[in-house]
């Protein structure tokens, strides 16, 4: 499939003035997330100890992989345009053609039928850019996306919304363009909301048209001018810090429950806020303070007033763990650059710890680009630690973790719990709550579980496309091949890996992020291009190049080792074999410990392997863990690896 049309030309979207901003919450995060294990040795990745050097710590980006383009392989390439076809035909069979609006999902046969009767701001401005992105590599003509385009820009500039704030509500019918007052499935009354999030994905989806069809620009920006994303910022969130956050969102009616009356575009008519504000930094929400920066209608302060992680006092020790980090000042905002350990790394963590929060906003602004020590240190690091999740620690034989939709119904939540800042995470089984307990406070009470049937979500390993390239394409392919999670639309939305359930359904967003990661990658991230102008580069680019994120590849350099474990057959009885190659600057003692024996092997030099199979004298064994120990020679430094395996049985 080759681009078939020119890029739009330069300074197509007009400038917009910021508007006045007038001036109370905490806590925030917007969710909207499956293969068979099998047992096989991999290299190993360790924990760090508790005690690690707070130098060796907070290096930051030290040992990370490198951010750019991905160079493809022929035979990569059609793979990846295969996925695109199909994922894109799933978003073709829930748009209705008549009002150009996707429903928020269909069953995995595409019978249109099955389409839910209602859609949301997002899943509209997912189909925008989605159909952008089959039009450059062909998957579209010109005229027909075109069509298409205006079709849907022509229902959105007609839909019901707030009219001080050019806002949108949450949910539409697509087949009509009325707000849902009642849910289909219930009857029950909704309370129609304005979300900032939804309203900033809206946006986004608005600016790629602008510039990519230059035809719709006038149309397109008519509406985006018309949204002020200064209604949701509250100036007095952070007093703390003398700089605010962005509310989760408002009803213009007083809802059921907790709201908070207020007027921040002055306007003279109260709306109700959320009783939140998106006061996490790795969340899926800063789209939205992007754009109000941007435009002018939030300070650019405010990009430092969330927290990267809580702090590290027992004040907050309800967070998942105890982070590391410093404290650096970014225009006048002191901001703690925290940090979570998981493994041998040191990520900045999410809100749940799932890949929808940190690389969703990735894939309209190039992030990795302009971050070069912040988020181009810690996306590559995330996309490593959902892989070590599923691969190694829980041993699932697949990876990536997202809400979507839960295979045994409905829909749920999934994140690599050890590196999301909610105390009880997003589980990537939907019930093992990993406590890592928080040092000199709170005990761990489980650091090292069980996992059960975890739930891999496709959505979440393509989002990781331009940072493991190889990696994620393999494990696509398990998912697709041995795991039977693939349809006439692509990828169904999730399968848990050890029953094999598989929830055969396509979300319109989670499509949306599909296309759009296969686009970027395809395509030289033509879509970036197609978002960023210059406003919002000199707005966003210098925020971003200016702070060093706590996050690091390496915790504890110059000990360990690469492990590979396996549970086998010796004959009639299970064993599980360890090997460790020192990986170590000099030379160390190595002690290998299962559940079935222990050795120790002293002076092991550089580079050299220990090896041993330690009988289990049954014919069957669990899963279970095996733990590498390395220590320096002068004894000074200590790494513990713990590794999974799957069990075995030789009858």
């Amino acid at each position: 499939m080759d681009g078939s049309t020119d890029r739009a030309c330069e300074g197509t979207r007009r400038r917009r003035g910021a508007t006045g901003l007038v001036a109370g919450g905490l806590v925030g995060g917007l969710a909207l997330a499956a293969g068979l294990a099998v047992p096989a040795a991999a290299e190993s990745v360790p924990v760090a100890p508790d005690d690690a050097p707070r130098a060796a710590q907070s290096v930051p980006g030290e040992g990370a992989p490198a951010v750019g383009q991905p160079a493809l392989t022929g035979a990569q390439r059609a793979t990846l345009e295969a996925y695109l076809e199909d994922t894109y035909t799933s978003l073709e069979a829930m748009t209705d053609e008549e009002t150009g609006l996707p429903a928020d999902n269909i069953e995995g046969d595409l019978d249109p039928a099955s389409s839910s009767a209602y859609t949301s701001p997002t899943n509209i401005g997912g189909w925008l850019w989605s159909t952008v992105v089959a039009r450059d590599l062909g998957l579209l003509d010109e005229a027909e996306a075109r069509d298409r385009l205006a079709t849907t820009i022509d229902t959105v500039a007609s839909l019901d919304r707030h009219d001080a704030s050019g806002m949108f509500y949450n949910w539409y019918d697509p087949a009509t363009g009325d707000r849902v007052e009642t849910w289909p499935d219930d009857g029950n009354p909704v309370h129609q909301f304005l979300s900032s999030v939804d309203n900033g994905w809206l946006a986004a989806g608005l600016r790629v048209v602008a510039e990519a069809e230059p035809s719709l620009a006038d149309e397109a920006l008519a509406v985006y001018d018309g949204m002020h994303f200064g209604a949701f910022y509250n100036a007095e969130a952070r007093p703390d810090l003398g700089v605010g956050l962005l509310r989760g969102g408002f009803w213009d009616e007083e809802p059921p429950g907790c709201s908070v009356a207020g007027d921040y575009l002055g306007t003279g008519t109260d709306v109700y806020y959320t009783c939140h504000h998106y006061d996490t930094t790795v969340s899926e929400t800063r789209i939205a303070t992007y754009l109000g920066i941007a435009e002018g209608e939030v300070p650019p302060e405010a990009y430092y007033a969330s927290h990267r992680t809580f702090p590290d006092t027992c004040d907050w020790s309800w967070q998942e763990q105890k982070p590391i980090g410093e404290t650096r000042e970014h225009l006048g905002v002191p901001v703690f650059e925290g940090a979570y350990r998981y493994r041998d790394l040191a990520v900045v963590p999410g809100w749940g710890g799932s890949m929808f929060e940190a690389l969703m906003p990735d894939m309209l602004v190039p992030e990795a680009e302009w971050g070069p020590t912040s988020w181009g240190v810690n996306h590559p690091l995330v996309v490593r630690a959902h892989k070590e999740h599923g691969l190694d620690e829980a041993g699932y034989g697949a990876w990536g973790f997202s809400p979507a939709s839960n295979p045994f119904g409905g829909y749920a939540e999934y994140g690599v719990d050890a590196i999301g800042l909610r105390s009880d995470g997003y589980l990537s089984d939907g019930e093992t709550d990993v406590d890592l307990g928080f040092e000199g406070c709170r005990e761990a009470t489980n650091p090292a579980p069980e996992f059960g049937d975890g739930v891999v979500t496709p959505h979440a390993s393509f989002l990781g496309l331009a940072y493991d390239t190889e990696g994620v394409l393999d494990n696509l392919a398990h998912l697709a091949d041995d795991l039977g999670a693939y349809g006439p639309g692509g990828f169904y939305d999730s399968v848990a890996v050890r029953s094999g359930t598989v929830a055969e359904r396509y979300l319109s967003l989670d499509q949306a992020m599909i296309v759009a990661a296969i686009g970027n990658v395809l395509d030289d991230s033509r879509l970036k291009d197609y978002f960023v102008d210059d406003q919002l580069e000199d707005a966003l680019r210098p925020l971003m190049e200016a702070e060093t994120f706590s996050a690091a590849a390496d915790l504890t350099p110059g000990v360990g080792a690469d492990v590979e474990v396996e549970a086998r057959c010796l004959g009639n009885r299970a064993a599980v074999a360890v090997r460790a190659t020192s990986t170590s600057d000099g030379r160390t003692t190595v002690e290998l410990a299962t559940p079935y024996g222990t050795r120790s092997y002293d002076d092991v030099a550089p580079h050299r392997s220990t090896y041993r199979a330690f009988s289990a004298r049954t014919a069957e064994i669990p899963s279970g863990t095996a733990t590498v120990t390395v220590t320096s020679d002068d004894g000074a430094t200590v790494q513990e690896l713990p590794y999974r395996y799957a069990g075995v049985s030789c009858g």
